[in-house]
């Protein structure tokens, strides 16, 4: 039996939840949003399932309700924040205001978050500083889930990044990517559906690769694109955690880990784009480049060519009208929530 839901009514459950946790309304909407967020764009790795596992950080005080990040230093163009546990969208929103407000005024501008949690999809927030006129990357480390090239066990997160910037009629260009394979997040997905993985995703806890996605959740997710994904993922903690003065490498904590303080670090980098040359100019070449490569022939089979951002976009057109379906799993445990907290259950459609 299929479980849909307008996004609005799924926004609105997930800040209940979180708020009878004593998460403030507004930092309770911010996280409950990018989940929803992740739904309406097509992923669902990164959507409501990962609501119960949140809930139960803060539940066991591995992350804080309340987030109160301190300023570590302060350059002007340069800051570091030390998130202290807090909810890690709620930080990184953070970031990404104060990234913004100092790249206008420094014309480029570097925000590290030591001390943090997961924060959802990194799009979420590249795509603000976009919409606002800037160019931003925003990287981030996460728990062990690849080995370094040529090992067996565990030792790199997926260490996801993403990089945005206004598009002019196009909207948003987006990349966010993870450094393995496929995102960690997609492979909970298909075990909590009891799906196989494709092959080429993820090895088992022996190192075998395999197409069991229980397996692969106790084993190891390939990198991407053979040795080029592990040092991509091995700098990007380098930026993330070493360079932000948090944790790195075997010593960050998953989301998915309700007892263990995550420890995850984010660099966020803002470039005012009016700072080089003029936004209508920056964004009338945006256009260019975009309709010469929706342009280019397609491969026998393709209907379309999409620039980074294109498709979810789209989704979010469609499921905004249509609702957002949810796994049998996804839903059960969000009916679980409910019942914990004293809070009805969202009306399907």
């Amino acid at each position: 039996m299929p479980h849909t839901v307008h996004a609005d009514a799924l926004t609105r459950f997930g800040t209940d939840v979180l708020r009878t946790l004593d998460v403030p309304e507004p930092d309770a909407h911010r996280l409950a949003d990018s989940l929803v967020v992740a739904e309406l764009w097509g992923h669902s790795s990164h959507g409501m399932l990962r609501l119960p596992w949140y809930v139960e950080r803060l539940r066991r005080g591995a992350m804080k309700a309340r987030t109160a990040a301190t300023v570590v230093q302060d350059s002007g163009a340069i800051v570091v924040l030390d998130g202290q546990d807090g909810i890690g969208q709620v930080l990184t929103q953070q970031a990404i205001e104060l990234g913004v407000e100092r790249a206008r005024r420094h014309g480029i501008s570097a925000v590290a978050v030591r001390h943090s949690n997961h924060f959802g999809t990194a799009a979420y927030f590249t795509r603000q500083a976009a919409a606002a006129g800037c160019v931003a990357l925003l990287t981030t480390n996460a728990s062990p889930a690849m080995a370094p090239w040529g090992g067996r066990e565990k030792a790199l997160g997926t260490n996801p990044w993403s990089i945005a910037a206004p598009a002019g009629r196009h909207g948003v260009a987006v990349m966010d990517i993870a450094n393995t394979a496929v995102a960690r997040g997609k492979i909970y997905l298909a075990a909590e559906r009891g799906e196989p993985i494709p092959a080429g995703w993820a090895a088992d806890a022996q190192g075998t690769p395999t197409t069991r996605a229980e397996d692969a959740v106790h084993g190891l997710i390939l990198p991407m694109a053979g040795h080029k994904g592990y040092v991509i993922s091995f700098m990007m903690d380098v930026l993330s955690g070493v360079l932000t003065g948090s944790h790195f490498g075997a010593n960050i904590a998953g989301p998915y880990q309700p007892d263990r303080r995550s420890g995850c670090g984010h660099l966020l980098l803002t470039i005012d784009i009016a700072a080089m040359q003029p936004r209508a100019t920056f964004e009338s070449r945006m256009e260019a480049l975009i309709d010469q490569t929706k342009a280019v022939p397609r491969a026998p089979g393709v209907e379309e060519i999409f620039f980074p951002g294109e498709l979810e976009d789209r989704h979010t057109l469609r499921l905004r009208e249509r609702g957002i379906t949810l796994a049998d799993t996804t839903w059960n445990s969000l009916r679980q929530l409910a019942t914990d907290s004293g809070i009805g259950l969202p009306t399907t459609v």
